[in-house]
């Protein structure tokens, strides 16, 4: 059907020459009045489409069953293309989730799926295999773009200042990687997820440095903070809900603060260099203390030893007496010359012997009979002196 159809020949447009009554209205809002009734804006869709009645001219007639078709074939269209838009593709890396009217009903895996078009179903695709981080403390500002090298970060202070158990500042920046373990509850357990999890890691972090000393956390005791933060992070995402796995908790930099860190490593050398003189005292502690023990007990077994062989001397002494006793009640001569001749007998063993001749006069000459003691001998012997006359030679009596 052309726009000048049905008898408006030589008319200016659609709805026929002006001030013809019988000639379809503008349509409601296009100089027309403003819906003044719904049969009339019926009337109006059907001249737009086909025109009035059978018979009439634009009327429903054969020639009119083009413009009826074309409509159906439209509609069906829009309403295929609004039925195939519920298609859908999740990647390996997501899981999908069907909402109906915003609430959610099931979850599909990574492929093509199909759910009911918008409005009445919707999904979400969050990334579930993901490894995602929070800097706490710190922000990475990536690369420069002049010189491509890594720019420092910059410090957060209100994160990264803690209070130590021994009551000092300590400045420390660390980082947090987590990953989707639930997506439902992650999208529907907790307002804002990401949040969550920076918010009750950095809870978490005050409450181990509260707990623990300067010196350790600077130290030693890096793992066992990260271990301890890491499952208190999660202990705390775990009762809300969350849906949220932490893999790992790592320590970036643990430091003093940057306006107090000149004096704390000159306490620092001052700590190092008493603990060395402390070691220093413990080694020569660890010498000298079993040394003199040593000493202590060699001294004692010496005393011991002594106090035993005087015992056992005085008690062989006493028995020897208690013999000789024994002996002199029985045979009071017999013994008491036998007394006599021991007694004498240890005299002349250590006395030096001398034997004198009653026939010379005058210088008295001596010759001792004690044994010589042995002397290496000389490379060259002198002769043998001769013996005075009158003398005594040796080994023969007066």
């Amino acid at each position: 059907m052309s726009w000048n159809s049905g008898g408006n020949a030589g008319g200016s447009g659609p709805w026929g020459p002006p001030g013809r009554p019988n000639g379809p209205r503008p349509p409601p809002g296009r100089g027309g009045p403003p819906f003044p009734d719904l049969d009339e804006f019926l009337a109006w869709l059907r001249a737009s489409f086909g025109g009035g009645g059978p018979g009439r001219p634009g009327g429903l007639g054969p020639a009119s069953f083009g413009g009826a078709r074309g409509l159906a074939l439209l509609i069906a269209a829009l309403i295929g293309v609004w039925l195939a838009s519920g298609f859908f593709r999740v990647q390996p890396d997501q899981q999908g989730l069907v909402l109906r009217f915003g609430a959610y009903v099931r979850s599909v895996g990574p492929g093509l799926n199909y759910h009911l078009p918008w409005p009445i179903e919707t999904v979400e695709r969050p990334a579930v295999t993901r490894i995602n981080r929070i800097e706490i403390g710190y922000r990475s500002r990536g690369r420069d773009e002049i010189t491509g090298e890594m720019r420092p970060p910059r410090d957060v202070g209100a994160e990264s200042l803690m209070l130590t158990g021994d009551e000092n500042i300590i400045d420390i920046n660390f980082t947090v990687f987590w990953h989707i373990s639930n997506a439902a509850d992650f999208l529907f357990g907790v307002r804002n997820p990401e949040e969550t999890v920076k918010s009750a890691a950095e809870s978490v972090m005050r409450e181990v440095i509260g707990r623990t000393p300067i010196q350790p956390a600077l130290t030693a005791a890096r793992a066992q903070i990260e271990t301890a933060v890491h499952k208190g992070t999660q202990a705390i995402l775990d009762r809300y809900g969350a849906g949220v796995e932490i893999t790992q908790v790592q320590l970036q930099r643990v430091d003093p603060p940057a306006a107090v860190i000149d004096s704390f490593r000159d306490v620092q050398r001052a700590n190092t260099d008493a603990e060395r003189m402390r070691n220093e005292a413990e080694a020569y502690h660890n010498d000298i203390v079993p040394r003199a023990r040593g000493d202590a007990a060699h001294i004692v077994a010496d005393a011991d030893g002594a106090r035993q062989a005087a015992i056992a001397e005085a008690t062989g002494r006493a028995q020897r007496f208690d013999s000789v006793l024994a002996a002199y009640r029985a045979a009071k001569d017999v013994t008491l010359r036998r007394l006599y001749i021991d007694a004498m007998q240890s005299v002349v063993e250590h006395a030096q012997t001398v034997v004198v001749d009653p026939t010379l006069k005058g210088v008295l000459p001596l010759l001792s009979l004690a044994p010589e003691p042995a002397r290496a001998p000389a490379p060259s012997a002198p002769p043998p002196a001769t013996a005075p006359s009158g003398a005594a030679q040796p080994g023969k009596a007066p």
